[in-house]
């Protein structure tokens, strides 16, 4: 019994390898389609593909050579391991050019990348080729391996000499790190980077080590290597993720934290499995393959369901620091209602209120861009469709104005136009229009009686909270785009780490105001004082050159300076022809034009324009993003002629 026990030891050092093989090859090929498929604009996550191919590849041929069933398959896959082995030390160094080239370049590194990259498939072909570099099959207790060839030394000397290189390079990267967390994320990968190096090379190649070290240390050794691997590999993948992506850092920790689970995780465990159970013709009296599948399956199913139980636990320690902030933002997506849903709502209030009055059939109309458009009807869609078509905005409105003066539905507030009974949907917060709801009238005039009246007034409220919700809701809708721009900005600004050397950058947005981030809140901020305040004087937009050009036609002040750049601006987006209040492609200019030129209220603007004031805030925002663009392409124009007479003048 006791002779056993090395036997078995030996059988779980060998399945215990080959599951951690498996695992490194599971880790490498999905973190190499993880970051090909989130990441692939950046130069370092390009390199990082690069070096997880090559190590995946060597843990492939691993793990295929295990099942090698002839010493020709044998020597074989264990050349074709080279594919990796010869490949990795200049994605090593590939890798760490990336990364130091995010700081500055060299054209000598570069050269250095595309020599290694020369010297590692001239060692590929040699493997393949000949017998220079690795001879023959040998074994050695149960371990099967190549013997050293006469270039062995050699290609050694290589390995050493470009992983030290890409090494130096990281240390070098991470000397020029400004911020805490760079520096940090940087000494992280110096230290998991270690790993692919010494993890892939061929120990056994080495004369010496293939004499000391019995197959049981070649065990345990490489256990604990291929364990190390694993590890490091999820490191540096976590570090690589957040190269150059424009999004915040919750947001990529928390998309790569479960897509391991769900992907590396759930295949490591089904792998292992398949790896374990045992090699035999039955198992409970069932056939193995069977048991196989169920365990498999069983062991999918419940990973998924224990991440989907462990994930509010998660995401509590994923987000320490802003669990409030992420709860709320959570709870927000899960109570927003999309124009689907609230026209869902409308639509069954619309029915409940025919029933109840007797109506053949219904509708709901809001106006958009000064005209009438339908958001939900029941019934007959001619009548519908006619009254849409037929009706004049203005007289409905003023038809409507006596209607509803109090907060109840009464007879009289039901309005008799074309056939139909108009209500008006009014909103809770500042009593303007949302909507018209007209019902089909069955006589003159309406005569309901009070039980009728209050079931009514209750559908009536419960149709003016989903108008008013959905206009709060594209209201918000409109914030996020206006504010998108800049969030996408500084997502940029983020994502890129501040290392020393970098003031070119800084003085390019000192002196170009329009390439800084926050240019559209500027100009929203300068229009909004356009007649003068300390949002104008003091805005970022007067270091522009459009503006200094003018200020000796100013008198040499700023804001009279900025003003007439953003009358310019304004004026240059007027179309042309006689000036309509009704007519689409004048309303960007007519917004801006009373808004910020005359400065009337918005409440105001809305009503001589015929649109709600949640149209009003979206064509408002697009209006000053087309002022932006404006003042923009009027500085690119400015800074290309001072160009061109500088180069005629030189």
């Amino acid at each position: 019994m006791i002779s056993m026990i090395p036997d078995l030891l030996v059988r779980a050092l060998e399945l215990g390898n080959l599951i951690l093989s498996s695992v490194n090859a599971v880790i490498g090929f999905s973190l190499f389609i993880y970051v090909l498929t989130n990441n692939l604009r950046s130069s370092v996550a390009r390199a990082f593909c690069a070096l997880i191919a090559f190590v995946a590849a060597v843990y492939s041929a691993d793990v295929l050579m295990a099942g090698a069933v002839t010493r020709e398959a044998a020597e074989f896959w264990l050349r074709a391991q080279w594919l990796g082995i010869a490949m990795v030390p200049a994605a090593y160094l590939h890798f760490s050019d990336a990364l130091l080239s995010s700081m500055y370049r060299s054209p000598r590194r570069n050269w250095g990348v595309a020599l290694a990259y020369a010297l590692g498939v001239v060692a590929l072909l040699f493997t393949f080729g000949s017998d220079l570099i690795v001879g023959r099959l040998t074994e050695q207790g149960n371990i099967l391996h190549l013997t050293p060839g006469p270039f062995f030394w050699a290609f050694a000397m290589y390995y050493a000499v470009t992983s030290v290189s890409g090494w130096v390079n990281i240390s070098r990267a991470r000397s020029l790190c400004l911020t805490t967390t760079s520096r940090r994320r940087m000494s992280y990968l110096m230290l998991a980077f270690v790993a692919p190096s010494l993890g892939v090379f061929p120990y056994l190649l080495i004369p010496t080590a293939a004499q000391v070290l019995t197959p049981r240390v070649v065990s345990v050794l490489t256990l604990l290597g291929n364990l190390g691997i694993a590890l490091m590999t999820v490191v540096i993948g976590y570090i690589v993720a957040y190269q150059g992506v424009l999004l915040p850092d919750r947001v990529v920790k928390h998309r790569l934290v479960h897509f391991m689970l769900r992907g590396p995780l759930v295949a490591a465990i089904a792998i292992s499995l398949m790896l374990a159970v045992p090699r035999v013709s039955s198992v409970f009296g069932l056939d193995r393959d069977t048991v196989l599948i169920f365990a498999v399956a069983g062991s999918i199913v419940v990973m998924q369901v224990l991440i989907n139980l462990g994930k509010p636990a998660l995401d509590r320690l994923l987000y320490r620091a802003d669990r409030e902030e992420v709860n709320r933002i959570q709870r927000l997506e899960e109570h927003l209602l999309t124009t689907t849903d609230l026209e869902q709502i409308l639509e069954n209030t619309l029915l409940s209120l025919c029933e109840l009055l007797r109506a053949t059939s219904g509708f709901v109309v809001t106006m958009q861009n000064g005209e009438l458009a339908t958001r939900v009807s029941c019934g007959t869609p001619p009548a519908t469709t006619a009254f849409v078509t037929q009706g004049t905005l203005g007289v409905l409105l003023q038809q409507l104005s006596a209607s509803r003066m109090d907060d109840f539905v009464g007879n009289e507030d039901f309005v008799q136009a074309d056939g139909h009974w108009l209500v008006p949907l009014k909103s809770r917060a500042d009593g303007s229009m949302l909507g018209i709801l007209g019902l089909r009238a069955t006589n003159g005039q309406a005569r309901f009686s009070d039980e009728e009246l209050e079931s009514a007034y209750g559908l009536v409220s419960r149709a003016e909270l989903a108008l008013e919700d959905m206009r709060l809701q594209q209201r918000i809708f409109g914030l996020l785009g206006g504010i998108d721009q800049e969030l996408s900005q500084i997502q940029r600004w983020r994502s890129a780490p501040v290392y020393a050397g970098e003031r070119g950058a800084l003085q390019q947005l000192d002196i170009d105001p329009a390439a800084a981030p926050g240019f559209v809140q500027a100009v929203k901020e300068a229009l909004a004082q356009f007649w003068g305040g300390p949002k104008l004087s003091r805005s970022p937009l007067i270091r522009m050159r459009v503006v200094t050009e003018r200020l000796p036609a100013h008198d040499g002040v700023p804001a009279r300076a900025m003003r007439s750049v953003l009358q310019e601006a304004i004026e240059r987006l007027r179309p042309d022809g006689h000036r309509s209040l009704t007519a689409s492609e004048w309303t960007l200019y007519n917004i801006l034009e009373m808004r910020f030129v005359q400065g009337l209220r918005i409440r105001d603007i809305a009503a001589r324009l015929a649109m709600s004031e949640s149209d009003y805030y979206r064509k408002q925002r697009v209006a000053i993003e087309e002022v932006a663009d404006t003042l923009a392409q009027m500085e690119r124009t400015l800074a290309q002629r001072e160009a061109t007479d500088s180069g005629e003048n030189a």
